[in-house]
């Protein structure tokens, strides 16, 4: 049984989640600046939530759905995802622990796992979005090359309130002509 890979940054592990995480992330899940900002994460965050999610990742990198990353810096600092669409197509997801906010943890980790999408998997598109009102987010998108793509306008309804959707995206062609290859 194969399982997702181990990414090495400058700064970073992007590994696969093993269950002894669970903890941390039950912590990290549970703060509600994590959880406003993300389309998945409830709040509060139920008890063994994170544990039941990890116990999830295996099958869905055997079903080729998405490759889950711990990041890690020595201790577990966030979490990344690569939703495998189909037809070549990969949306990144992540979120970073409120106190490792604004030290480019998620642009680092980003840019690793699009190198992986394009180099290792074969991605002819990976996208991204965030709720306008995270532009840290964005940010983070501009950072690693994407191009804003588009606002779809009140999208979403996140605890009542109708959101903003904000896409970002970068092509194979644009992402190899940028990396010199």
């Amino acid at each position: 049984m194969m399982q997702a890979p181990t990414l090495r940054t400058e700064r970073l592990t992007l590994r696969p989640f093993t269950p002894g995480d669970a903890p941390a992330v039950q912590q990290s899940c549970s703060q509600y600046e994590i959880a406003r900002n993300t389309l998945m994460i409830p709040h509060p965050y139920p008890e063994g939530a994170a544990a039941e999610w990890i116990a999830k990742h295996q099958a869905d990198f055997d079903e080729n759905r998405v490759v889950h990353f711990a990041i890690d810096d020595g201790a577990l600092v966030g979490a990344m995802g690569l939703v495998l669409k189909g037809d070549g197509i990969g949306e990144i997801g992540y979120w970073i622990g409120v106190p490792q906010w604004g030290r480019g943890y998620a642009s680092e980790a980003a840019l690793a796992v699009l190198r992986y999408g394009f180099e290792e998997r074969g991605l002819h598109r990976v996208f991204a979005a965030h709720y306008k009102r995270n532009p840290a987010s964005g940010r983070v998108m501009q950072k690693i090359g994407m191009t804003y793509e588009g606002t779809l306008r009140q999208h979403l309804l996140k605890w009542g309130e109708y959101v903003d959707l904000v896409f970002y995206g970068i092509l194979r062609d644009e992402w190899l002509a940028r990396n010199d290859r």
